[in-house]
């Protein structure tokens, strides 16, 4: 089920890079929280207190200290800076006790396909809509000993009762296949320089090699002989 952290968020009026750099030196990430006919609320949230937040999975739902009281929150975007690696800006959406959400929910896989194969991994998420307090962790894809030719398809994985699935239930979410061999490889390979117009040069000849050394050092001599004449 999802977890309930709660967080102390504070009002914030100013906007910007100038002040999203403040706030960042102040352990501090800039956020909007809106939904439920509200106008959007502009906050600033505790940043260590909402990483640890969200090791609890991305679909935490959050309780949130305002001046006004509290609101219960779904992180819907989490912007991460794409070199640094910390929080850039979050959209927090307004949910209510019973109110149900649509939201991706991660497929966790476990154990192992049949020797000789691979798996082909096409979907790892189910979109499903759930009561907000009782969002699923994860659900689990079982492959053990699954031969090739097996496909999973999003219908067949187990989701709870109270869990609606959104995701087309014929969408592929696993395929098993046979393991290519060093053969097949190769020729893939092969085929692929061919259709790019990529020639492959043949190692070439040391006899040629040596006959073209040997043509380069007679010119030399010519040319100094000329030279000296």
């Amino acid at each position: 089920m999802a977890d309930t952290t709660r967080l102390s968020a504070e009002p914030r009026t100013e906007f910007g890079k100038g002040f999203a750099r403040r706030a960042r030196k102040a352990g501090k990430i800039p956020a909007v929280l809106y939904g439920h006919g509200t106008d959007p609320q502009h906050l600033s949230l505790p940043a260590k207190e909402f990483a640890r937040a969200m090791k609890g999975g991305a679909n935490t739902i959050l309780t949130l200290d305002l001046a006004g009281g509290e609101e219960l929150a779904l992180p819907k975007s989490v912007v991460i800076h794409p070199v640094r690696d910390y929080v850039e800006h979050v959209d927090l959406l307004i949910v209510k006790r019973g109110e149900k959400v649509t939201v991706e929910v991660p497929i966790q896989v476990k154990g192992e396909a049949a020797a000789g194969t691979v798996t082909l991994n096409e979907l790892s998420t189910l979109t499903v809509e759930v009561e907000a307090l009782h969002i699923p962790d994860h659900f689990v894809l079982d492959i053990e000993e699954a031969e090739a030719g097996t496909q999973f398809l999003a219908g067949q994985i187990g989701i709870p009762s109270n869990v609606e699935l959104i995701t087309d239930p014929e969408a592929l979410v696993l395929a098993v296949q046979h393991a290519p061999t060093a053969e097949e490889l190769e020729a893939e390979d092969a085929e692929a320089a061919e259709e790019l117009g990529i020639e492959q040069d043949a190692p070439e000849d040391e006899s040629a090699e040596g006959e073209r050394a040997g043509d380069a050092e007679g010119g030399s001599d010519s040319e100094e002989s000329g030279s000296e004449s």
